[in-house]
């Protein structure tokens, strides 16, 4: 399918070929009819991603501390790999369209197949032939209404959200500032609400379109005068700033012309260095509109679906879209009227040199409105979106367990860490072949396979297991779907590699158990191993030959510097990612468990505790491990320490001899003759690979199926200790 791409880091703006998006049980699938270039914001990005690095720095400062603080605690090369990793990846443009559903989940009642329906959300609804759509971004277009008008339903959420904070009475008083697209439909929704409108805009022929459309006045000349005259003298109830522009001026005209104890709402991206005189003398209430409505942001809302009750928050993100087509339906906003121009899909790229002011084929610069790209609609009714693009032939055979082959390699799952460190392993790695890459998103897996060389892209992971020029899967997806995908993968007799943690979910054993042995009495021996990759650094191995042979038992302490991640995020969503002690603190457990040599048989775990909303009592806890050689490790893992400390500090101590490893930097031998190991930091990233791909020529699994096991079941142990406020006994006969 055809998909409108940037490169964040050169800002080079590309029609792209990409497999569609695959379906996912939160939402639909939609072929695209309509969708609206969205000119402030878009213009925006375009500027963005075209500024040189040093640009891009000086306007996300945010994003600089932060790289500037994983430098300090993960290295510079592993931190700017990460970074440019990330500025690789394209950038979707658009976040509103309207098409017809093509796919939906058999049990989302919702939507069905056939459906019209209005999309919304920046990576969701953009401007590509077929998109993903989660449900509560997603509304049936009312009959009458058509793809064209329906593809302004993002627009008109945001314009609708800034009309409800403004919290107006019938027959009030308004003034907009701003009159774009959003200003616009600001101004035709004011008015279906009974109120008196007058519109501000520098450019005369918008003050002209807004008087068409209803305002009661609209000028681009002295707002102070005219807001006066048209108030009585009052000044306005309320002030709705619909402005894009770094200046400050909006807010101190909205603050000039409301009367005393009015409104001012920002809508629009404008300076917000607030005059504290006349909202002081006025007493005036200062609003912000967040974008489309309440859920916006929420990814419990957006991405899973899962919706507000009615009762309690009556205007959602998906409620503002349904109320935005209902207004179109009967007559009182028209979008239709906005619309400048149109482009069919093969020719997008034509409306950003409008946005960016380069003359047309004829040499004239023309003005721009409402920008609506038009994409072509199947021709038979059962027409499928293609889900597999080619990138490369792949050259010569499988040729696993043959002298000097190289093992066919395929993805799921393609994010950051994927990109930035698995894969750079294995196209390093003169063992490896890479075959095919499935993502979600087209874009993603297109734009990885054409990066690093894998011969195809799909959004189809079934095509991988189907073919047979896999021999390997690593699963790097989202550690929910870690036990669905490296199973399906086992049982299609695959060899795997399966990020860490194995899963999420204690059932999830039992389903790992059941297929290798299914396998196993098959007469198939596919190895499986799980991204615990410290263990194989040259840090691990030069502690387990000096400690080799001790008479006393082992104290390991290893401080973990772990930094806070956010609620809201993935990770620490306990149906998604598990929370941080199954999804990291697994790799910690791993290394100690590889150094000592011996089986864990207790484990006691205790957390901090806080009444700061913000603060994950189990992102800061302490582990206590009893090994059954007498051995003890104590885990500090941290979430609130100093970005200026290392991340990973272990010290192990046994026969009168101290080793101390810092960050995987450097490891000291105290009270040894053991030579230090030192150099760029060497978490065992690229020997862990090394590993997996000998043993898919059938050699042994690089970590024993019991140790892995073991891992995983004293991070669910950890939890249960957490819970119960007591040690737990682990079996040392697994």
């Amino acid at each position: 399918m055809k998909q409108i791409i940037q490169s964040y880091r050169t800002g080079e703006l590309w029609l792209a070929d990409v497999p569609a998006p695959a379906l996912k049980s939160a939402g639909v699938v939609v072929r695209t009819a309509s969708s609206l270039v969205s000119a402030g914001t878009e213009r925006m990005i375009l500027e963005l991603a075209k500024k040189s690095l040093i640009g891009k720095a000086r306007a996300r400062p945010d994003l600089v501390k932060q790289v500037l603080a994983k430098i300090k605690t993960d290295g510079f090369t592993q931190t700017m790999s990460k970074v440019f990793a990330k500025l690789d990846t394209p950038i979707t443009l658009g976040y509103s369209c309207a098409g017809t559903v093509t796919e939906a989940p058999r049990d989302l009642a919702d939507f069905t197949v056939g459906d019209r329906v209005a999309c919304a959300g920046a990576g969701y609804a953009t401007h590509a032939e077929y998109n993903y759509i989660p449900r509560n971004l997603c509304v049936k277009i009312p009959d009458g209404v058509g793809f064209d008008d329906a593809s302004f339903t993002t627009v008109g959420s945001i314009a609708m959200q800034g009309v409800r904070q403004a919290d107006l009475r019938l027959g009030e008083c308004v003034a907009v500032i701003g009159l774009g697209l959003i200003g616009l439909l600001t101004v035709q929704m004011l008015k279906a609400s009974g109120c008196r409108v007058i519109g501000f805009d520098l450019d005369p022929s918008k003050c002209a379109l807004a008087k068409e459309l209803g305002a009661d006045a609209a000028t681009n000349d002295d707002p102070l005068a005219a807001a006066e005259n048209f108030s009585r003298g009052m000044g306005v109830d309320a002030a709705i700033i619909t402005a894009a522009t770094p200046s400050n001026g909006p807010i101190e005209t909205a603050a000039e012309i409301a009367r005393t104890k009015g409104r001012v709402v920002i809508v629009g991206l404008v300076g917000m260095d607030i005059p504290r005189d006349p909202f002081y003398k006025k007493e005036l209430d200062l609003r912000l509109s967040m974008s489309y409505g309440p859920g916006r942001y929420d990814p419990t809302y957006e991405e899973r679906g899962i919706d507000y009750p009615f009762a309690y928050v009556r205007w959602t993100e998906q409620r503002n879209m349904q109320s935005f087509l209902q207004l179109i339906a009967e007559g009182k906003v028209t979008p239709s009227k906005l619309i400048t121009h149109h482009f069919d899909i093969d020719k997008a790229l034509d409306a950003y040199n409008l946005l960016e002011g380069k003359p047309n084929a004829q040499g004239v610069t023309e003005k721009y409105l409402g920008i609506v790209i038009q994409y072509p609609q199947p021709t038979a009714a059962d027409e499928k979106p293609v889900r597999r693009i080619e990138i490369k032939p792949l050259a010569g055979g499988n040729s696993v367990g043959t002298s000097g082959g190289k093992i066919g390699v395929g993805f799921i799952g393609a994010g950051n860490f994927a990109k930035s460190v698995l894969i750079p392993a294995l196209v390093k790695s003169e063992s490896a072949r890479l075959v095919g890459v499935a993502t979600a998103t087209g874009i993603s897996a297109e734009e990885v396979a054409r990066k690093h060389g894998f011969a195809y892209a799909s959004t189809d992971y079934q095509q991988l297991l189907n073919d047979k020029d896999v021999s390997a899967v690593f699963v790097a997806t989202q550690h929910n779907s870690h036990a669905k995908f490296a199973c399906e993968a086992l049982a299609a007799g695959k060899h795997v590699f399966v990020e860490k943690p194995l899963c999420i979910r204690p059932e999830d054993i039992e389903r790992y158990q059941q297929v290798l042995a299914e396998a196993s009495s098959a007469g198939g021996s596919p190895c499986l191993m799980v991204g615990f990759n410290r263990r194989f650094s040259p840090h691990a191995a030069a502690l387990r030959k000096a400690f080799a042979g001790r008479a006393t038992p082992m104290v390991v302490s290893y401080r973990v510097n772990a930094g806070v991640i956010p609620r809201n995020v993935w990770v620490q969503d306990p149906e998604v990612g598990g929370g941080r002690i199954v999804g990291e603190v697994c790799h910690f457990v791993d290394f100690c468990e590889s150094v000592i040599g011996s089986q864990p048989v207790r484990v006691y775990a205790s957390s901090i505790q806080s009444d700061n909303a913000q603060v994950v009592p189990q992102d800061s806890i302490v582990i206590t491990i009893n090994y059954a050689d007498g051995s003890l490790t104590t885990i500090q893992y941290l979430a609130h320490g100093s970005t200026l400390v290392s991340k990973e500090y272990v010290e192990v101590t046994a026969d009168g001899v101290t080793a101390v490893l810092d960050n995987f930097r450097r490891t000291d031998f105290h009270g040894s003759k053991t030579p230090p190991v030192k150099g760029a930091q060497a978490k065992g990233f690229a020997e862990e690979i090394g590993a997996f791909l000998g043993a898919t020529r059938g050699g042994d699994w690089p970590i024993d199926w019991q140790s892995i096991l073991r891992t995983t079941r004293l991070t669910f142990a950890v939890g249960q200790s957490l819970r119960e406020l007591r040690p737990i006994d682990l079996d040392p006969s697994t």
